[in-house]
């Protein structure tokens, strides 16, 4: 292996806990190293901080495998996907679902590797060089592991870019009916894509939150923006909802909404194909309200540089949101933008509030499920902020 040698005082961060290196923090790099390289790391002293991946194309320049000399070979990668199973079996009994996130990146030693299980179906992600030269032995590892149906790369994410990376989805195997899979949470039905569905095929890391929605839902009419397949309209009408109205500007999310719907034999809903801002400005107009508004965007920013522009975004929605919300109703928002602190949202909201003439009173405040663990050591891996409110005029 290759060995790469920190600048003096720069391997702070990486005892403190953190996997990564940023390429300014690097001394001299031989110029012979490919991406995805396998490398180990020094102090610039030559302590051996570990082993891990190299990017020279990346401002990630390395991601920390191990504190040793290990290679990622294949009982690393048995190893270390087993390692991540037994906290899922622990935390989602089978009894409850069918679906969760195997392995979340960096919090569960693999850094820039996304596995999400659908049944008997597997789909990856990989953000990083490193991952991508082992994919193939991955899915090897996989496939001896858990004997799926089907096994799909999502390589999508405008992430892969910033790794010198090419964007491509690939069906590694299974047949034309394993594309869909029946996932089961919470004693809801949901059919998922998982070769055409958003991301992975469907958001799991909003589980616990969907549930919250439920305890203010029984008898509610209830506005689901942003709904995608369905999630949190059908976690209220399994409540008892009276109604549930459903926004998306994509055609094929709301035919997936409505289909798991069907599916769940609930009736009492209707959709609305548009851009979320756009109809909630229409509705206010229609002087219609609602007993539960749920926002659930997508991130509006991608870089710091344009938080400032996605605060204003987040206040101008949820503005738009409270001016639907009946006094002594509900409001359930989040942020799944992971350059928003959880405090610059919250004042977003909050600025929303203030516009919309409504006071708010926070009942609930949450963020990922346990399947997406965040280490403490890099704030990098918590991302989603959910809030909910009991809403009441100034």
């Amino acid at each position: 292996m290759h060995a790469l040698y920190l600048k003096p005082k720069e391997h702070r961060r990486l005892l403190s806990g953190h996997l990564w290196v940023f390429s300014n923090e690097l001394r001299d790099v031989p110029r012979d190293i490919a991406a995805g390289e396998t490398v180990q790391l020094f102090t610039h002293d030559g302590r051996l901080l570990g082993t891990g991946f190299f990017n020279p194309q990346s401002l990630i320049a390395f991601r920390l495998l191990t504190r040793n000399e290990e290679q990622p070979d294949r009982e690393f990668f048995r190893r270390k996907i087993l390692e991540a199973l037994k906290l899922r079996e622990k935390v989602y009994p089978a009894a409850e679902t069918n679906a969760w996130r195997l392995v979340h990146g960096e919090s569960d030693g693999l850094p820039g590797l996304v596995v999400d299980r659908f049944d008997r179906a597997l789909v990856l992600q990989s953000f990083s060089a490193g991952m991508d030269r082992h994919l193939p032995l991955i899915t090897e590892v996989l496939k001896e592991l858990f004997d799926p149906k089907a096994l799909v790369v999502r390589n999508e994410s405008p992430l892969r870019e910033l790794e010198g990376l090419p964007l491509y989805k690939e069906m590694i195997f299974g047949g034309p009916d394993d594309i869909q899979q029946v996932i089961v949470d919470d004693g809801i039905s949901y059919r998922v894509n998982i070769l055409e569905g958003q991301k992975t095929g469907f958001f799991l890391d909003q589980r616990e939150n969907r549930r919250i929605v439920r305890k203010f839902s029984a008898g509610a009419e209830v506005l689901d923006v942003y709904t995608n397949d369905g999630g949190f309209a059908l976690n209220a009408m399994h409540a008892g909802a009276s109604s549930t109205t459903m926004i998306d500007s994509s055609q094929e999310a709301l035919q997936r909404a409505e289909q798991n719907a069907r599916m769940n034999g609930m009736e009492n809903y209707s959709i609305i194909a548009s851009d979320a801002f756009e109809a909630l400005a229409r509705i206010k107009q229609e002087n219609r309200a609602f007993d539960l508004v749920v926002l659930d965007p997508p991130s509006f920013t991608k870089s710091r540089k344009s938080v400032p522009t996605a605060l204003k975004a987040y206040a101008k929605l949820n503005r738009l949101g409270l001016q639907l919300v009946r006094d002594e109703g509900f409001l359930a928002t989040a942020s799944c933008s992971h350059h928003i602190s959880e405090e610059d949202f919250l004042a977003a909201v909050h600025l929303g509030a203030m516009q919309a003439g409504k006071h708010l009173r926070l009942i609930s405040r949450n963020a990922q499920p346990a399947d997406h663990p965040v280490l403490l050591s890099m704030p990098e891996t918590g991302y989603l902020k959910f809030a909910c409110f009991y809403v009441t005029s100034l």
